[in-house]
């Protein structure tokens, strides 16, 4: 009997994800991968299998990925200092290098390669490939309550000036699962370093995705301590003025909220160290992290 009563609480759970099943297959959805998912093996391992999964059922995920920490190691052994603000990298030539060798020539693969093994068809590109992404140059805008807009000069650090999504809607009908490393080119032909919650929220919008999940090693969005979901334009707005979000957490609610304008439905910050967080999201009622719609 017992055994009989965990076999019908399995299929209950197969049950529950069979509308969402229905409700997104054929959709596209945009993961933002990074954090601590990239780093330890049972998160790596649950994450891949997560992407051949949304591929088996008829959903089309789309990888942009980070690389913050393995940049920051190759950085450190090469005596080359690191600098944040507002949550992006100051990045001059030396450091552009490193990090496109990073992001692109290892980080890239190794995704890749984890989800092939799984049984999927995984190709990694970066913006630079097929005119996916052009960038330019661009100063890091801070809003704080109470004082002026302040601009700050972070070097080779791009904004997305157009996303040509052809590229990706190719690789979709063959099959194919895009990782994407957030590096593009500017109209000089210079590599420019894209936040890569931003980059996927550009993606995102550029495919008209159903839905831009991000993954972080936080529940969501705290504030006060207390997960915050349900949001909109206005709440984040008021809360990033009040410094109540700040740091790095600005560009992943900038870019939902930018994705949102460009005609994704919903958009998602969840916790990357919750193994099968991204199934949870889209596959249960309840769901996980924090919404922003």
């Amino acid at each position: 009997m017992f055994l009989m009563e965990k076999l019908l609480e399995r299929v209950s759970h197969i049950l529950e994800a069979l509308p969402y099943i229905t409700k997104y297959s054929g959709k596209t959805v945009v993961i933002k991968y990074g954090g601590a998912a990239m780093a330890k093996a049972d998160l790596k391992d649950s994450f891949a299998k997560d992407i051949v999964l949304l591929k088996y059922v008829g959903i089309h995920p789309v990888i942009v990925h980070g690389g913050g920490p393995e940049i920051n190691r190759l950085l450190e052994s090469l005596k080359i200092p690191t600098e944040f603000v507002h949550g992006h990298r100051v990045t001059d030539a030396q450091t552009m290098d490193v990090v496109e060798m990073v992001l692109t020539g290892k980080v890239n693969k190794q995704i890749v390669s984890m989800i092939n093994a799984q049984g999927g068809k995984a190709v990694g590109i970066s913006g630079k490939d097929g005119n996916l992404a052009k960038a330019k140059k661009t100063p890091v805008e801070i809003e704080l309550e109470g004082k002026e807009i302040q601009f700050f000069d972070v070097g080779l650090v791009g904004k997305i000036e157009s996303i040509n999504p052809e590229i990706l809607f190719n690789l979709q009908k063959e099959g194919f699962i895009p990782v994407i490393s957030p590096v593009a080119e500017s109209p000089e032909g210079e590599s420019l370093n894209i936040n890569a919650d931003t980059f996927a929220g550009e993606i995102a919008g550029a495919l008209k995705a159903e839905k831009l999940i991000l993954l972080t090693d936080t529940e969501g969005i705290l504030i006060d301590g207390k997960l915050a979901t349900g949001l909109n334009r206005g709440k984040v707005k008021d809360y990033i003025r009040k410094g109540q979000i700040s740091g790095g957490m600005i560009p992943k609610v900038e870019c939902c909220l930018t994705a949102i304008d460009q005609g994704v439905r919903r958009t998602h910050i969840i916790d990357g160290r919750v193994p099968h967080s991204i199934l949870i999201e889209i596959f249960t009622d309840q769901g996980i992290g924090s919404l922003i719609e």
